[in-house]
This record gives C-alpha cells, structure tokens and sequence, in this order.
C-alpha cells in the first residue's frame, strides 16, 4: 500500500512526521526533496529592524485613519 506522509530529516538523518501521532514505519520509501522555502526570509530578517519604526506613536498616528475602531 502508498501512503504519503510530509516529514521532516534532522541532522542525524532520521525521519520525523509533521503531523502528531502519525508514526513512520520501518521499510521503503521513495524521497521527494523539498529545498526550505525561503521566499519570506529577506522579510523575516528586516522585521526587528523595521519595529523601530512600526512602534511609535508617530507611526501610530500616521495608520490611524484606516484603524476606525480605535
């Protein structure tokens, strides 16, 4: 029986299932390799940089018109 299953390889090379409880069973398997998704990684890393800037009250005042509940 085919079963598909998302995993995760860790440094030593065994196998870890993304979603809990599900159990990976000894035997075969054909692997798929997946290079990590980085499309958001240049976001991530100016985002404590940008805070400066995001939490201020001139900031606040400046967004303030499309906030009406505040």
């Amino acid at each position: 029986m085919l079963a598909t299953i998302e995993a995760t390889i860790d440094k030593t090379g065994h196998l870890h299932s993304v979603e809990s409880g599900q159990t990976i069973k000894p035997g075969r398997a054909l692997l798929t390799w997946l290079e990590p998704d980085t499309t958001h990684e240049p976001a991530l890393m100016a985002e404590s940089a940008l805070a400066q800037d995001w939490l201020n009250p001139e900031e606040d005042a400046a967004w303030a018109h499309l906030q009406p509940g505040k």
